[in-house]
């Protein structure tokens, strides 16, 4: 299978001391960058900083729902037709195919750690319903 084959991979890339066996680099985009904490079967917990001013784009997931907790600076998400402030240790969960929105509407970085689970995590489970970098 697959997965099996990513397994063995792993495996292998810890026996030749490949750091990226157990620790991921982090993956630029124009809205800041992310970088993954912690992946297992069904969760994958990564770390999101949000440059000021910027925004994902409007999307929703098929396989996978989120919680996002707020470290520093306020975000405001979009959960259906719900907008809200989240500030500092405070947290919301967007449930499997709710569209939403991440924003840092601040003058400083939005940082959050972002707990997510379902059958899969891929960065591809995504359909983007607006994205001011006309990404699609």
């Amino acid at each position: 299978s697959r997965a099996q084959e990513v397994k063995d991979a792993v495996d292998r890339m810890r026996r030749d001391g490949t750091r990226q066996a157990d620790s991921f680099p982090r993956d630029h985009r124009p809205w800041g960058w992310f970088e993954t904490l912690a992946l297992g079967p069904r969760f994958r917990v990564k770390r999101i900083v949000v440059h000021p001013g910027a925004a994902l784009s409007l999307q929703s997931h098929v396989h996978r729902a989120e919680h996002w907790v707020v470290v520093e600076g306020t975000a405001r998400v979009t959960i259906g037709d719900d907008v809200r402030l989240v500030g500092e240790n405070e947290s919301v969960y967007i449930p499997l195919g709710a569209r939403h929105r991440l924003e840092n509407p601040g003058k400083l970085p939005l940082t959050l750690i972002e707990v997510q689970t379902g059958s899969y995590l891929g960065e591809d489970d995504i359909v983007r319903y607006e994205d001011v970098y006309a990404r699609k």
